[in-house]
């Protein structure tokens, strides 16, 4: 794997499409608009002229702090006709918090959203304010792909199959297990798990040719891509490329082990990666096409990602200095969109 040249006259360039956004999390694309949720517990409609609206009613409250708050929002596959999103967040309850999902329909007027219902929730509740993955992707098949987090305090559990921390888990979009998950019918294991051993996916996507892909937060080093395989073990905490804040090894400082995969690529030092999307449109030549696209957090760019035979090839840094990218997204109009997650966030159009 090589590191293509930062720059080059080929390189993209930002336009600002809005800004004032409070720590922006996800964007989607309805109505020939953009929607956007704010970490705090916001969610408003960007305007094709980037006049930011006001926050929408309808929105549930959130454990807003740390890493918490309104995170992940897609729009359902059939948007046009049913005007269906999900929405993940910080759920309040006993015990804490954890990650949720929810369903709702925007209203044709998008001031609000109405018949809100949580269609899933992480258990148990844990008193964190860290790690709760949060993305959500819809399937070919029509099943929600949501990643969670093992909660920081709590890593250990994403080794066990009686709870949803650390794990990939697959529903239905009334929240029962999706079929085909693999633990259906086991004893011990909780029928909605589709892989487990995760740390905090806070990057996913669906492939082109339709698999899963994901990314994950190392710890200090060993951010991860995986390719999340049903019924796999994906090594954490038992198994990092990465090692203790501070510096030291975590447990018996394995990078493998039989029984657990290996991560399809890996970053050491971390870059901290969120969002993640596949290009499918020609807007930036055939060369990018099909290419990975994921922001990093730490080092504010967008990583450009060459794949050849599932392997990453090359990687090439964009938009350095553009901020911390917290969302990438492709949009209709097959360009790449950004939000930056900062108390001045920012949407993002990147232009070839």
């Amino acid at each position: 794997m090589s590191l293509m040249p930062a720059t080059s006259r080929a390189d993209p360039r930002a336009e600002v499409v809005a800004s004032g956004l409070a720590h922006p999390w996800a964007v989607a694309f309805v109505d020939g608009r953009y929607l956007v949720t704010e970490r705090p517990g916001r969610m408003r409609v960007v305007e094709a002229d980037g006049k930011v609206g006001a926050p929408l009613a309808g929105v549930p409250r959130v454990a807003a702090g740390g890493q918490g708050g309104l995170l992940d929002l897609v729009p359902d596959s059939a948007f046009a006709s049913n005007r269906t999103v999900y929405f993940c967040f910080s759920e309040p309850g006993p015990g804490g918090n954890s990650t949720a999902l929810a369903r709702a329909r925007l209203a044709a007027d998008r001031s609000r959203l109405d018949d809100v219902r949580v269609i899933f929730s992480q258990r148990p509740k844990v008193s964190s304010q860290n790690h709760f993955g949060c993305r959500i992707v819809e399937d070919r098949e029509g099943a929600l792909f949501l990643t969670l987090g093992e909660r920081f305090s709590r890593k250990e559990d994403a080794q066990r199959l009686d709870n949803h921390l650390g794990k990939v888990v697959r529903i239905t979009k009334d929240g029962a297990p999706a079929p085909g998950n693999p633990f259906v019918g086991r004893a011990g294991a909780l029928p909605e798990i589709w892989s487990y051993g995760h740390r905090n996916g806070q990057g996913a996507t669906l492939a082109p040719d339709g698999r899963f892909w994901m990314h994950e937060h190392g710890p200090q080093g060993g951010d991860e891509i995986n390719v999340p395989q049903a019924g796999r073990n994906y090594g954490w905490p038992v198994i990092t490329y990465g090692e203790n804040y501070g510096g030291g090894p975590i447990g018996e400082g394995l990078t493998s082990k039989p029984g657990m995969e290996q991560p399809l690529h890996y970053w050491v030092p971390s870059i901290a990666p969120s969002g993640m999307a596949f290009l499918t449109s020609d807007r930036y030549g055939p060369g990018w096409r099909g290419n990975l696209f994921v922001g990093s957090l730490k080092f504010g760019y967008l990583d450009r990602i060459e794949l050849a035979d599932g392997k990453v090839r090359r990687e090439q840094r964009l938009l350095e200095g553009v901020g911390r990218v917290r969302d990438v997204r492709q949009g209709p109009d097959g360009l790449l969109y950004l939000l930056t997650d900062e108390d001045d966030g920012k949407l993002v159009r990147v232009l070839p």
